[in-house]
């Protein structure tokens, strides 16, 4: 009968031992492996979500900060076509209400033609003019800052850090202006939609002005109907979001606009993935069906 307690191991079992521990120490080698590349890098956050060893919003703004470093000024700004821009020559009386409607804490001052910008104006020096009524649209701009279209969004980043600047005008190759990007824009791209006053509330549509409301893409259509007395046109969609995602043709971005009957809808906030909120604006004597703009 052979021994039950062998004074050496079979050498079976010490080959078993050995597989084993060479299994283990490739395991170890893969995981001490720094990352190569960006998808090794993916490949490590999506282990570490899966082993709940970070949450949610920890990889959702890991892999946004990896996103931002591919992504340049020309992709996130919003375009020429949509910037609230003010015109220094206009009267304070008359700009006031426009810049109340508009709901901008900084907005782009130009002279004769928008290309010929001097500079940003910021909403809180209106206290300033309430002081002293006698300063000028004029006397209140500040400086801007420009940034060339091809401006990588971790590096504006920075610079918005450095500068303290919370905006950014956009050029292209020519110094002509093609956009403007906001320190809120930059950092959506990291942590996702910023909340604001409205997020916490139930309601998801709210009065903004005269013949004006701020909706949340997430309203259903019912509603918009119900609110606006427009028929939105059905399809594999049920939110205003869906709709102009669908009419657009792609993920709807700031500042895209959208027409239909004598409403017109634009993109207040938007992040990679959908619309976030969005302004209707009812037009006077204005019944075209349904246009876009992008």
């Amino acid at each position: 009968m052979p021994d039950p307690y062998p004074s050496e191991p079979s050498p079976a079992l010490g080959k078993n031992r050995q597989s084993r521990k060479s299994i283990i120490d490739r395991i170890l080698s893969v995981m001490r492996r720094e990352p190569e590349d960006r998808q090794g890098i993916m490949t490590v956050l999506d282990a570490a979500r899966a082993r709940d060893l970070i949450d949610n919003n920890a990889y959702g703004m890991l892999k946004g900060a990896l996103a931002v470093s591919d992504q340049t000024a020309a992709d996130i700004m919003v375009p020429r076509a949509r910037m609230d821009m003010l015109d220094v020559n206009e009267p304070m009386t008359s700009l006031v209400p426009k810049i109340v409607e508009m709901a901008h804490s900084r907005f782009p001052v130009y002279e004769e033609t928008p290309d010929n910008l001097l500079g940003i104006f910021m909403t809180k020096d209106l206290l300033r003019r309430m002081l002293n009524p006698s300063l000028s649209l004029r006397d209140l701009i500040r400086p801007a800052f420009f940034i060339p279209e091809s401006k990588r969004v971790n590096v504006l980043l920075q610079e918005f850090r450095s500068h303290r600047n919370h905006i950014a005008i956009v050029i292209d190759e020519h110094g002509g202006i093609t956009g403007l990007v906001t320190l809120e824009d930059v950092l959506e791209q990291i942590v996702g939609a910023i909340e604001d006053e409205y997020d916490d509330s139930e309601q998801t549509i709210f009065p903004d002005g005269h013949n004006t409301w701020r909706i949340l893409a997430t309203t259903e259509l019912p509603e918009i109907n119900q609110l606006l007395a427009c028929e939105m046109p059905e399809g594999e969609y049920d939110t205003i979001g869906g709709w102009l995602a669908h009419e657009l043709g792609r993920i709807p971005r700031r500042g895209d606009r959208v027409t239909i009957e004598d409403v017109q809808f634009d993109v207040l906030r938007a992040d990679s993935r959908r619309a976030l909120w969005v302004r209707a604006r009812r037009l006077p004597h204005l019944k075209t069906g349904s246009d876009h703009q992008s």
